[in-house]
C-alpha cells in the first residue's frame, strides 16, 4: 500500500496496523476521527514541522480601524512582528534619504568601514529603539484578535498595508505530506488502541463460546504506555526548544 497522503488513507493505515481486517478493532467510525482530530491538534501545537513562519500583507480596513484589533485566521498560531511601511523612522523606498545615503556608502565596503558601519548603525537601532519603539502587539490564537497598541486612525489608517510576522499551522488536507509524518502515524495508532481498550474494558472477564475472555484493560495499559513514549520522544526530538527572555 502506499504511503498515507489523506485523511481516509491515513484512517486506513492505522487501523490496518492494529490488525484489520485479521481482527475487529471495536472502535466507532466517529471514535477514530475523534482520535485523528486529537493528534491532529497535539501535532499541530508541539511538533516543529506542524507550523511554519511567515511574512503575511494584510490590508487594514475601516472596520479595522474601528474595532481597533484585527481579525486573523484560526491556522494563525502567533504573531512575533509587524512592520508597517516604515523603517528606521523613515519611509523605506529607493527615493528615501537615508537609502541613497546607504546606496552611496556600498562601493566604500572594506573591513575597517564595515566595522565602523556596523557599530554606527548599532548605535541609530540603539537611539531608534529608545526614541521611537516598536509597537507592541498583543495577539491570542483563541481570539484569532490582534491588538497593536497605535493609535487607530492616526498611526494606523484604512487603506494601508502592514506585514505581520508570525507562525501558522500547515493544512494537511493543502500539505498531504503531512498525513505520512512517523509521530503522527504512531501517534493516532496508539490513541485508537487506547480507545480500543477502554471499549473492550467493561467486558473483561467476560467468557466467550470457545473459553475466549476479553482483556481490554491490558490493551488500554499498553496503549497508554505507547503513548507516553511516543509523547518523551516527540518532546525531546521533535519540540521547539523555549524561548528564553532577558528583561
Amino acid at each position: 500500500m502506499a504511503n498515507p497522503t489523506t485523511r481516509a488513507t491515513l484512517k486506513s493505515w492505522c487501523l490496518r496496523k492494529l490488525g484489520e481486517p485479521v481482527i475487529k478493532i471495536n472502535v466507532s467510525d466517529d471514535q477514530v476521527e475523534d482520535r485523528i482530530d486529537e493528534a491532529l491538534q497535539y501535532f499541530a501545537e508541539y511538533h516543529y514541522d506542524a507550523i511554519e513562519k511567515v511574512y503575511t500583507p494584510y490590508l487594514l480596513t475601516a472596520s479595522d480601524i474601528t474595532n481597533k484589533y484585527i481579525a486573523l485566521d484560526d491556522d494563525m498560531v502567533s504573531v512575533t512582528n509587524i512592520f508597517p511601511l516604515y523603517e528606521d523612522g523613515l519611509s523605506a523606498n529607493i527615493f528615501d534619504v537615508r537609502y541613497q545615503a546607504r546606496l552611496s556608502d556600498v562601493q566604500y565596503f572594506n573591513d575597517t568601514f564595515l566595522q565602523y558601519y556596523n557599530q554606527t548603525k548599532q548605535y541609530i537601532n540603539l537611539v531608534n529603539e529608545i526614541l521611537s519603539p516598536n509597537q507592541s502587539i498583543r495577539f491570542n490564537r483563541h481570539t484569532d484578535r490582534l491588538y497593536i497598541d497605535a493609535v487607530w486612525g492616526a498611526d494606523l489608517l484604512a487603506g494601508n498595508y502592514i506585514i505581520l510576522e508570525g507562525w501558522r499551522t500547515l493544512d494537511p488536507e493543502t500539505y498531504g505530506d503531512i498525513y505520512n509524518d512517523r509521530f503522527l502515524k504512531q501517534y493516532i495508532t496508539a490513541l485508537i488502541k487506547q480507545q480500543w481498550g477502554s471499549n473492550l474494558s467493561k467486558f473483561d472477564n467476560i467468557q466467550l463460546p470457545g473459553g475466549v475472555t476479553f482483556n481490554g484493560q491490558q490493551i488500554y495499559d499498553q496503549a497508554t504506555t505507547e503513548l507516553e513514549s511516543i509523547r518523551e520522544t516527540m518532546i525531546s526530538q521533535n519540540e521547539e526548544p523555549p524561548m528564553f527572555f532577558m528583561a
